[in-house]
């Protein structure tokens, strides 16, 4: 500018020059753009300057330009607000970038009037509508105002908007004192790329504010990208494989960016190398390019796994709040979008453009309507259990059903699951036609539900929703109809034997399917002592309209042939899969039947007959369990030999130094012995429980070595390594604790480097004056040798000194090695250094220089190692005459003595040096640097490196026993080390007085802690119940603790078949404080988790037990919880170390205890039956063929029906309570009913032989009610007759006290009394008051105002007789299992209710008087109401309303009754 001014106002210029009009432009152009940052107001105002715009011919190019450069100006200082950062990393503009929700923050635009963000400014920017700085300045100040005016004073708000304007002023002041902007080329080039920057951070401030992110679908090529044009000539554009790469590969955002620009290529090996580490199977859209000019891509699910396998691997590289994370999610919405559209295009035209698109579309064919009908439905099916979401948060139940988990992830899951399945798989088979049937489809849907219970727990969200989507698809099947193609309505019989030919023409068998046919075919054949067959009945289920009530019963009904079914769809993973589907089956047998009917003995033995059977084939029921102490063991062992045999550079062992330790530290006498001899010792014999008291030993060792030894020491050094070596092999052993948890892992290197720094401290200022007193008497020894020799000193100052010498022909120089004559003939020669020669005035020659040592002429331990020709730098220099010399050789640094060797010299006048040896302190120190001046003699490389080998020591070989001294001073520990502990009191808020609480505690010898657990002595029982430690106090001298119990199977209450993991505990409701002397031995209890995966180092493996439930006493179930509890102690306790396993184990599962008792007894029970007899409970084998039968025993005939009222297949019959004698001799009383049943069944039975039993029934039933009431009525006398000669030939036979059971109640069905006893606690067994046992609350009652008589009371009632026979008894179908009661069991509390002081068992006036508004019932109770008596709730309010309702008319009717018979 001042070159143009000076020319401007040059003579040589005028006013007309085109250099002065240019400098005008220039000074106008600079005076505007400062009056822009100077003063306040509008650009409008700036003209003052005296130049007016009608003489400056140019300016209407230059106001042009100002805009331009405000607009860079303006995005700087945005720039410098928006992208400001804390120290934390923490983005300080993140909260203003964009308003806040009216949702959620409605109040804000009540109080702010002029609400302002950053997006907002950014497009004021980007649209020019700020004509100054102080345009901008005013809006930034508002935001500002804005967030302090809503947020109060001290927040983070408040604070972070007090930095945006300080930041906002601190920009604007630099820029506004800024160097003027010159407007060169080159610097309008770089502004214009400076601008282009800041544009793009606006845009995208913009861009990621706007939660639309409006994508273009379309695709938009600059001018280099010619893609199209080279694919176009190699693929069709209607592919739906191109259409689909081309959507994704040109989609572009709202400003126009190609959005898969960092997908062209991978990144850089040599930029990114950690990509390619993380990032298993990497792929980019140029490969993916190549891919399909190559025509490798058969459909379009080839090419969508490609796209999405590169949009999850970039998602999984990046982080999620990063633009390229962001940019892939946007890009998969192209692509979801891209393929529905394709998708539907596909249903449209109805041919299968996904699934067989390739480059030659014309190809494809149209397929059938049938074709397209069943696949649709297969969509649909499909998309209702993708689409399902969860109800309130919107949550898609699918997401982890999509793809198969991560083999990097879930190692063990394809190890659990053999047969995966996911989501994407079933959607390819789908659009790829690969499923026949809808059936097959629907099979592979629910494999995928039960892989998922499979692996996941009970309860898990993952299991849950395994649930839900499998329910949500069978609504939808159910809703779409019955399936119309001939192929989906086979029979399931059929289906069966097709599978069967199928599995029969496989030539070979896995072993996984000869496994499960064995334990299938072992279950079906096993016949008992008899020849029976006991799996018949239970090869097909009833059907719901033979037995509807089984179905209600029972949740899940299973058979054999549906197991058969299974097995033959490989749906099994494993024989676990196999026996959980068995045992459900037996389970479901003894929970519908009655404990002492042969269907539930058939059951249990066949349950036994599986467990065996699968531990036969299993080679045992042992489960590998890993040998924790013996791990240990190899572990400590490990890092000991490491450690102890750990080399330098030349093979030196550092441990041989160290072998010079005293045992016993004279620093403290009395404590043991301790050196490397004796912990390897104790390590031999397996001493060593624990990995933290090794470590105390070994550094204990190597701190006394430090300890008694200078810091420059060969010892001290060499104790420093090893401990540094012993820290970094344990870590590595133990994995940093992912293989072991202890707590010597806490004792790191930054530990030890702080001690060792902390210790040369002390001892470095002592070893200095050490070394200043030793200089000293150095000096003054040399001072006496001085004075006494001094006349030989003075004549040495004749001395002539020489560089070389020659003795007998050879040549000696200085810096050689020569043998010098020994003074004692029977030693070797020494061996000397020269470092100086001369001669006397007499003419004799001498050497001076340094003396070397041999092993043999130092001290050292006999333990010690030493290489092989190892020789030692002394302390000692000393003269020779020259005439000793009796030849020459070589000592070599031990770090060349191994690669090279000397030339002209034999291998045994070749020696090596590694250590420097002080006569004075007997002590060797390792030479780091080798000082010795260079000789004259040439090295080679050997061809071979010379092996490192170390050799003992010339004493040991003298000294086979240790010396007296050491074996008196070492005295080895007897047994384990343990570790040393103390006990840790603790304060107690809530603790009684006089007693004083721990955390850890030694009594009896045992060392307690706080959440151990023992087991308590306990009286009666066949395993010791364990107790888990909470509290523990002393209290005059006694020990006691407080904690919750845990019980064994065998002390809860559970069907025979349930099956428990073995040394399965319950934790108990039971809470007692027990004294200490009732302590047995300690134990672990662990969760399941825990229990597969890892296990305390010091517990053996029999103690060791496994707890995932509770036991509820009062509802006699057991609950899964998530874990136990866990405490959190001191420093001081001494905590378990944990040894983890590097592979899962498995739990096995046993039979309950109660099995074989249970066996035992019904064998018992059922032992001395004749065949005849066993038919009348079971049915003949090859008469009926389905499990109908099962259901219905009992101890009458085959031919007898006993179901006048209800359905016949509604009640299953029961022997309970009989024994083998009353069980042949007792019959059901006679009715019309069942005497016209026993004639009318055989009849029926001739006319329809292949009919099942409970076919016949329903028959027999028809044939019953279509019988005219004379007939009927025929039958009813004659019943009574026989009737009445049975109760005769039962009165001479009766001999038990309980002979007074009514004859007309049905054995085993009498409902359980107390469920009216949830009305009102007074109303307990009100329900069987007064001849309303046989049925309490039976639907039928009313049928006994039509001429029927309830059951006759219980003996001893009103001092009645016992034997009034009713004359038609009433059968009602039985409850669920839950709500049955044994009649035996009534009858007894019946009779433990009788009372002398009055005539009803329960409390009458007060169950008569009660009133419903004097009842409050809890949900709790309200769910236990007995509502399967009434059908519906009627007129009623409430389900509760209707049982009063009923009570109240069951009292009235009981009140007639007693009036009428003047009771």
């Amino acid at each position: 500018m001042a070159l143009k001014r000076r020319r401007a106002t040059s003579p040589s210029s005028s006013s007309d020059s085109p250099e002065y009009k240019a400098a005008c432009k220039l000074w106008d152009l600079y005076l505007r753009t400062k009056n822009e940052f100077v003063h306040r107001g509008d650009y409008d105002d700036d003209e003052e300057d005296g130049y007016d715009a009608n003489d400056n011919p140019g300016g209407s190019t230059e106001d042009e330009a100002a805009p331009t450069c405000l607009k860079e100006v303006l995005e700087q200082l945005l720039d410098a607000v928006v992208s400001y950062t804390e120290p934390t990393g923490r983005l300080v503009s993140e909260l203003f970038q964009k308003l806040p929700s009216k949702m959620q923050y409605p109040d804000y635009f009540a109080i702010i009037k002029e609400p302002i963000d950053l997006k907002i400014v950014a497009q004021k920017i980007q649209l020019s509508n700020y004509r100054s700085v102080s345009a901008m300045a005013k809006d930034i100040d508002l935001l500002v105002k804005n967030a302090k005016a809503y947020n109060e004073p001290g927040s983070q708000v408040f604070k972070d908007a007090n930095t945006i304007k300080k930041i906002f002023a601190q920009k604007k002041s630099e820029m506004e004192h800024g160097e003027p902007i010159k407007s060169s080329i080159r610097i309008r080039n770089r502004r214009s790329a400076q601008g282009d920057r800041l544009s793009a951070i606006t845009m995208a401030l913009q861009y990621e504010s706007d939660e639309e992110g409006i994508l273009s679908g379309s695709v938009h090529y600059d001018e280099g990208e010619s893609e199209a044009e080279s694919m176009t000539s190699n693929m069709d554009m209607n592919n739906p494989i191109f259409q689909l790469y081309e959507a994704v590969r040109g989609a572009r955002n709202s400003q126009g960016q190609l959005l898969s620009e960092p997908f062209l290529q991978l990144p850089s090996r040599k930029d990114y190398p950690d990509y390619y580490h993380q990032i298993g199977q990497p792929i980019c859209l140029l490969q993916i390019k190549n891919k399909m000019k190559n025509n490798e891509y058969e459909s379009v699910e080839h090419i969508d796994s490609d796209l999405m396998r590169m949009f999850e691997n970039a998602k999984r590289y990046n982080v999620p709040h990063s633009s390229i994370y962001k940019r892939a999610l946007k890009l998969q919405h192209v692509q979801q979008m891209k393929r529905k559209e394709l998708l539907q295009r596909d249903d449209d035209d109805g041919d299968s453009m996904l699934s067989s698109a390739t480059s030659d579309t014309s190809s494809t064919k149209r397929k059938s309507h049938k074709k397209n009908t069943k696949k649709n439905r297969m969509k649909a099916l499909f998309a209702a259990v993708a689409e399902a979401r969860e109800a309130g948060t919107g949550r898609r139940l699918c997401d982890l059903f999509m793809v198969k988990p991560s083999k990097k992830d879930y190692p063990d899951y394809y190890k659990v699951i053999l047969e995966p399945m996911d989501l994407r798989n079933i959607e390819h088979n789908i659009r790829s036609d690969k499923y026949m049937t809808e059936d097959a489809m629907v099979d592979e849907m629910k494999l995928m539900f039960r892989n998922a219970r499979h692996y996941n727990e009970e309860g898990s969200q993952v299991y849950n929703d395994a649930d839900i989507l499998e329910k949500i698809m069978k609504d939808r099947r159910r809703d779409l109809g019955p399936v119309t193609d001939d192929d989906d309505i086979m029979s399931p019989k059929l289906k069966i034997r097709k599978n069967s030919i199928t599995l029969k023409k496989s030539k070979y068998l896995t072993p996984l399917q000869q496994k499960l046919n064995e334990l299938y075919e072992a279950v079906k054949n096993f016949t008992d002592k008899r020849g029976r067959r006991l799996s018949t009945i239970f090869l097909r289920l009833p059907s719901r309209a033979e037995l509807p009530d089984y179905y209600i019963a029972i949740k899940k009904p299973v058979d054999m042939e549906k197991i058969k079914s299974h097995m033959l769809a490989n749906k099994y993973q494993d024989v676990d899969a196999l026996v959980e589907d068995l045992v459900l089956m037996f389970n479901n047998a003894c929970t519908y039947n009655e404990p002492e009917s042969l269907i539930y003995r058939d059951a249990l033995m066949l349950h036994r007959v599986l467990l065996e059977t699968r531990r036969d084939l299993e080679g045992g029921d042992d489960v590998h369990v890993p040998d924790v102490p013996r791990l240990i063991q190899d572990l400590i062992r490990s890092l000991f030999v490491s450690v102890f045999g750990h080399q330098d550079d030349e093979g030196r062992c550092y441990s041989d130094s160290l072998a010079e330790i005293p045992a016993l530290d004279p620093s403290n006498p009395e404590k043991p012995p301790l050196n490397f001899e004796i912990i390897r010792t104790n390590v031999d014999r397996g001493c060593y429980k624990r990995l933290d008291v090794f470590q105390d030993h070994m550094f204990e060792v190597l701190e006394k070595a430090r300890r008694l030894n200078r810091t420059d020491s060969e010892i001290f050094e060499d104790a420093v390594e090893l401990q540094q070596f012993f820290i970094r092999i344990r870590d590595e052993l133990c994995k940093n604790g992912e293989i072991l948890m202890s707590p010597a892992l806490s004792y790191t290197s930054k530990h030890l480097h702080s001690d060792v720094e902390k210790e040369k401290k002390e001892k470095l200022p002592k070893e200095f004056e050490e070394d200043k007193i030793k200089r000293e008497e150095e000096k003054k020894e040399a001072d006496k040798t001085e004075d006494s020799v001094g006349g030989s000193w003075q004549s040495s100052l004749q001395r002539t000194y020489s560089q070389d010498c020659s003795f007998k022909d050879s040549m000696y120089h200085v810096g050689d090695y020569v043998y010098v004559e020994p003074a004692q003939p029977n030693l070797q020669p020494h061996i000397i250094y020269i470092e100086r020669l001369w001669q006397d005035d007499t003419g004799e020659q001498w050497l001076y220089g340094c003396w070397f040592y041999r092993p043999n002429e130092t001290f050292h331990l006999a333990t010690r190692k030493f290489l092989e020709k190892e020789v030692f730098k002394s302390d000692y220099y000393n003269k020779a005459p020259v005439s000793k010399i009796l030849g020459k050789c070589v000592v070599m640094f031990v770090k060349e003595y191994f690669k090279l060797h000397p030339e002209g010299f034999r291998t045994e006048d070749v020696y090596v040096c590694e250590s420097r040896y002080s006569a004075k302190s007997k002590s060797f120190k390792k030479i780091k640097m080798w000082a010795m001046p260079l000789s004259s003699v040439r090295f080679h490389p050997r061809e071979v490196p010379l092996p490192v080998v170390r050799v003992a020591s010339m004493f040991a070989t003298k000294q086979e026993e240790k010396p007296p001294e050491i074996v008196d001073e070492i005295k080895m520990p007897d047994g384990i080390v343990d570790k040393e502990k103390e006990d840790v009191p603790m304060e107690m808020t809530n603790g009684e007085p006089g007693c004083q609480y721990y955390e850890q505690l030694s009594y009896n010898k045992l060392w307690l802690k706080v959440g151990d657990c023992v087991y308590i002595g306990s009286h009666g029982l066949v395993r010791h119940r364990v107790g888990r430690i909470e509290k523990m106090w002393m209290r005059e001298g006694a020990g006691y603790f407080f904690g919750p119990i845990f019980i064994h199977p065998e002390e809860t209450e559970h069907e025979p078949t349930k099956m428990f993991y073995k040394k399965e505990v319950f934790l108990s409701n039971l809470e007692e404080t027990c004294p200490m002397t009732c302590i047995i031995g300690k134990c672990v209890v662990s969760s399941y988790k825990d229990y597969l995966s890892c296990r305390p180092t010091e517990v053996p493996e029999e103690n060791v037990l496994l707890c995932e439930s509770r036991y509820i006493e009062s509802e006699k179930q057991m609950k899964k919880f998530k874990g136990l509890k866990r405490f959190s102690l001191s420093g001081k306790v001494v905590e378990d170390e944990i040894y983890y396993f590097r592979k899962l184990i498995v739990a096995q599962k046993e039979p309950s205890p109660l099995l074989d008792k249970k066996i035992e007894k019904l064998e018992a029970k059922f032992a001395d039956m004749t065949d005849e007899e066993l038919e009348d409970l079971g049915d003949d084998d090859g008469e009926l063929g389905d499990q109908s039968r099962l259901r219905m025993q009992s101890s009458m005939s085959s031919d007898i029906d006993i179901m006048p009222y209800t359905p016949p297949q509604s009640t299953p019959k029961s022997i309970k309570g009989l024994s083998k004698k009353e069980g042949s001799k007792r019959k059901i009383n006679m009715s019309g009913y069942i005497l016209f049943s026993s004639e009318m069944r055989a009849v029926i039975k001739a006319q329809h032989p292949d009919f099942s039993f409970g076919e016949l029934s329903r028959l027999v039933g028809t044939e019953w009610r279509n019988l005219e009431g004379s007939k009927k009525a025929e039958y009813e006398e004659r019943a009574a007759k026989v009737a009445e000669q049975q109760e005769r030939d039962r009165a001479q036979h009766q001999t038990s006290p309980r002979a007074g059971t009514p004859v007309g109640t049905l054995v085993g069905v009498v409902p359980h009394p107390i469920t009216m006893g949830m009305l009102h606690p007074n109303m307990m067994h009100a329900s069987g008051v007064n001849g309303m046992g046989g049925g309490p609350g039976n639907i039928h009652g009313s049928q006994m105002g039509q001429g029927q008589h309830g059951p006759p009371p219980y003996p001893g009632q009103m001092g009645q007789p016992a034997h009034r026979q009713p004359s038609t008894p009433m059968f009602v179908s039985p409850p669920a299992k839950s709500q049955r009661l044994l009649h035996s069991e009534a009858y007894l509390r019946y009779i433990e209710g009788l009372s002398a002081e009055s005539s009803t068992i329960s409390k009458w006036d007060q169950a008569l008087s009660v009133q419903k508004q004097d009842v409050r019932l809890t949900k709790e109770q309200e769910s236990r109401l007995p509502s399967h008596w009434l059908k519906s709730k009627g007129a009623h309010k409430t389900m509760a309303d209707a049982l009063w309702r009923l009570r109240d008319l069951m009292l009235r009717d009981t009140l007639n009754i007693r009036q009428m018979h003047n009771l």
